[in-house]
């Protein structure tokens, strides 16, 4: 009996089982591996699709496998449960097909064995006949699931850009904290850096108070206490003590109030250029996010982009404060107050601060640090949740469809409750950071308060020093407790703030050139130009191969062709989304590459296929065309695009709201905005992107009656896929894998019966007529059961009248 390993030469196609027992031998001795196991088809010659005929590539056969326990003629392959598979398969040439296996780019392909299940599902048995002859070999029948895939453009690759796996990288704090603080100094702002001056002056100044506080409190508790050897006895000079006492008091609550005045005008100071700073970084990071080329766009989520933005914009007012009126005035205190009590109470005062205020500051700093992962993961449980809410919200019809209200709201507390888990460790985790620094602070003041207590004793402190000590340590109690909170919650926001400043950081790949110069151009010499052009989203994926045509100035072409054909991918290109990684496009006569994309982009006017409007009324959606035009204008543009009545008869005219992504106007309602809008931008060329593909035939019908009126003396091309909307183009290029395989008239293309021009009208004309005949058929149904109830009645009332008895 023939060996398998004899035939393992010859490995064609890679078969996966799906099985949940990991203890079990498959008959080809791959026994052990956990959920998939190995069968190796061999075949000499391949080919990508296989029948159930006896023609040469139509039949994979199977060589002889011995089973793993006795030489018998039942191949057992024993599964936990049966489950259908997938076969890895490629038309790709056999020299390729090593690689591409190891790649995984293939299509998938069904595959079904023409044998017996036997049991109850546990062994699938293939049966195999005697040596030798034909029934030695079993025969295996496929289907195609899923065409190779030869494009990858926008709509069909989701977006992609030419990596897949480039993310966005984050931005050191250091960078992020240099970059903020441009905003607090900026260097056109002379105002904004005389307030950020008058601000630290303010700070200096409530700094210099609070020191003073203390020194009030010692002064008054010595000049009560003026007997050296008898605590507190104000048995001599009572009024003088009482006198000198009075003053001293009157003095710390002057230096209260005076510190208290200080941080409150420096607020007030400081609180325009907070504000200015958040406003110019959030204006900076959305003009950003409009100014990054589609590939970016298409990959986003918008929810969770939201919630990023929106939570680094308020991290931002935190980290500028906490940064400038928080963290280097508490060092500051600090190295002040060290100061004073090693030139007024001695060295070992200041070591027991500094190694309390050290101790305190390391442990804040290495709990916080591990508490910033539970704030990460809420970070993404919340731009989950917000991803999901305003996905779902924006898809409310969908849901309302599949009744899958119960199923949205699950998914939706799963994130939350993410969320919570995440909050719940944050939370416990920050009641042992407050306790820690309680007990290191605390053993801290202790530690000082006999060392105090101990310089009294002998002498060489007073009562008054203790007070001094006390207060002083208190006085930083304050901003050491302030300081954990500010640098646990600087480290929150700096997380907030990472997406944001990595926005920013994001490079557009579409961009001018130095020095580029505005378009020229006029309607007069609005030509189009694509000179050999080459494009691909992915590496090694072609869309465009080579395309190269012209669309003469005031002339309509139209661009017709299959699904993935790369006609949308023009209208991107045209409109410098995308840059061709070959050949050159030409506007004008002018590269486009070589003119500023400000100039390019107002002389191109689109008409997109899904016609999304803004959540506002329809005369803010019309006037978008054109920010300045008067509202004549937007009404002769509504006129000419057939809408001007319609908008008369809704409740609020002009003023009606559209509702989100303009939901509340009808396909065909839209769709006139759209080209009223582009109208009004007055561009020398205007690019139709299927713009009624998805209409009913008689309001496609009407709108393309408002279209012929547009493109007149206008640079018109047509991305059509109903034909019927370009017969009356002065030429109709024809694509096909990328490539230009036909251009003419209509007429002209429908003269040579074999063209794919003409198989494509002739496709769409036998749906038509299909459609219409079955209209009929049902119209002429109702008209026969309309006639024959009318003649029943008529024999009714006939008989009646026939009877001649009244009582009838």
């Amino acid at each position: 009996m023939a060996t398998p390993g004899k035939e393992k030469k010859r490995v064609l196609l890679q078969y996966s089982w799906l099985c949940k027992e990991n203890n079990q031998s498959s008959a080809w001795g791959v026994g052990g591996k956990r959920l998939r196991e190995y069968l190796r088809i061999v075949k000499q010659n391949p080919f990508p699709v296989w029948g159930t005929g006896k023609k040469r590539g139509d039949t994979i056969k199977i060589a002889e496998l011995s089973p793993p326990v006795s030489h018998n003629p039942l191949l057992s392959v024993p599964l936990s449960s049966l489950k259908m598979a997938l076969l890895a398969m490629h038309s790709w040439r056999w020299a390729a097909a090593a690689a591409a296996f190891e790649k995984r780019r293939h299509s998938a392909i069904l595959i079904r064995p023409l044998v017996s299940v036997s049991g109850s599902g546990l062994q699938w048995r293939l049966q195999l006949g005697a040596l030798g002859t034909a029934r030695a070999y079993q025969v295996l029948q496929v289907w195609p699931l899923i065409e190779k895939r030869t494009c990858w453009h926008g709509h069909a690759g989701g977006g992609l850009h030419t990596d897949p796996k480039e993310g966005l990288k984050d931005v050191d704090t250091r960078k992020i904290i240099k970059a903020m603080l441009s905003y607090v100094w900026p260097k056109d702002r002379p105002d904004l850096r005389a307030r950020v001056a008058i601000s630290l002056g303010f700070l200096g100044g409530a700094k210099a108070m609070n020191i003073v506080v203390p020194f009030m409190f010692k002064y008054a508790v010595d000049s009560l206490n003026q007997m050296s050897g008898n605590m507190l006895n104000l048995s001599d000079a009572p009024n003088t003590v009482a006198t000198m006492a009075t003053a001293v008091l009157i003095g710390y609550g002057v230096s209260r109030a005076g510190a208290a005045f200080f941080n409150e005008v420096r607020n007030a100071v400081f609180g325009k250029v907070a504000q200015n700073s958040i406003r110019r970084i959030a204006k900076n990071v959305f003009l950003h996010l409009h100014n990054l080329d589609l590939g970016f766009h298409l990959s986003r989520q918008t929810g969770a982009l939201s919630k990023a933005i929106d939570r680094g914009t308020r991290g931002i007012s935190f980290v500028l404060s906490a940064l400038v009126f928080n963290l280097l005035p508490i060092m500051f205190e600090v190295m002040l107050v060290s100061s004073v009590l090693y030139y007024k109470c001695g060295a070992q005062f200041a070591l027991v601060t500094l190694g309390t205020l050290g101790t305190y500051t390391a442990f804040t700093v290495a709990v916080t640090r591990w508490r910033t992962r539970f704030r990460i993961e809420m970070n993404k449980a919340d731009n989950d949740a917000g991803n999901a809410a305003i996905d779902s919200l924006l898809n409310y019809e969908t849901v309302k469809y599949f009744n899958n209200e119960r199923y949205e709201a699950q998914r939706y507390d799963g994130y939350l409750k993410t969320y919570e888990t995440a909050s719940l460790k944050s939370t416990s985790t920050l009641a042992m950071l407050n306790f820690g620094q309680s007990a290191i602070f605390s053993v801290g003041l202790t530690a000082i308060m006999v060392l105090a207590s101990q310089g009294i004793v002998a002498g060489t402190l007073t009562v008054g020093d203790l007070v001094m000590v006390n207060g002083l340590l208190f006085q930083l109690s304050l901003p050491l407790n302030f300081l954990g909170t500010v640098y646990r919650e600087t480290r929150q926001a700096l997380i907030d703030m990472n997406t944001l400043f990595t926005l920013l950081k994001v490079d557009t790949r579409i961009k001018d050139k130095v020095m580029a110069s505005p378009l020229q151009i006029t309607p007069q010499t609005a030509t189009v130009a694509f000179d050999n052009v080459h494009f691909e989203y992915i590496e090694g994926q072609k869309v465009l191969s080579g395309i190269s045509f012209e669309v003469p100035a005031g002339k309509k072409v139209a661009i017709v062709g299959g699904s993935g054909s790369g006609k949308s991918t023009i209208v991107r290109l045209l409109f410098r989304f995308y840059e061709p990684q070959k050949g050159s496009i030409y506007l004008a006569g002018q590269n486009i590459q070589d003119v500023s994309l400000e100039s390019l982009r107002r002389a191109v006017g689109v008409v997109p296929q899904d016609a999304v409007l803004f959540h506002n009324t329809i005369y803010y959606n019309l006037l978008y065309g054109n920010i300045n035009a008067s509202p004549e204008e937007v009404y002769a543009v509504a006129k000419l695009a057939g809408l001007h009545d319609a908008i008369l008869r809704m409740p609020h005219g002009y003023d009606t709201q559209v509702g989100e992504r303009g939901l509340k106007l009808s396909g065909g309602e839209k769709q006139r905005v759209a080209i009223a809008r582009a109208i009004l931008k007055d561009p020398p060329v205007i690019l139709y992107d299927e713009a009624t593909s998805s209409l009913d035939s008689i309001t496609e019908e009407t709108i393309l009656g408002a279209m012929k009126d547009v493109v007149k003396h206008r640079t018109s091309i047509f991305i059509a896929h109903r034909l019927s909307t370009v017969v009356d183009a002065d030429e109709i290029i024809v694509l096909d894998q990328g490539k230009v395989a036909e251009r003419g008239t209509h007429h002209g293309l429908l003269a040579n019966p074999h063209s794919i021009y003409s198989e494509m009208w002739h496709t769409q004309s036998s749906r038509l007529q299909n459609h219409d005949n079955t209209k009929w058929e049902a119209k002429k149904e109702n008209i026969s059961k309309e006639e024959e109830r009318k003649k029943l009645q008529e024999e009714i009332v006939n008989s009646v009248k026939g009877c001649g008895n009244c009582s009838c």
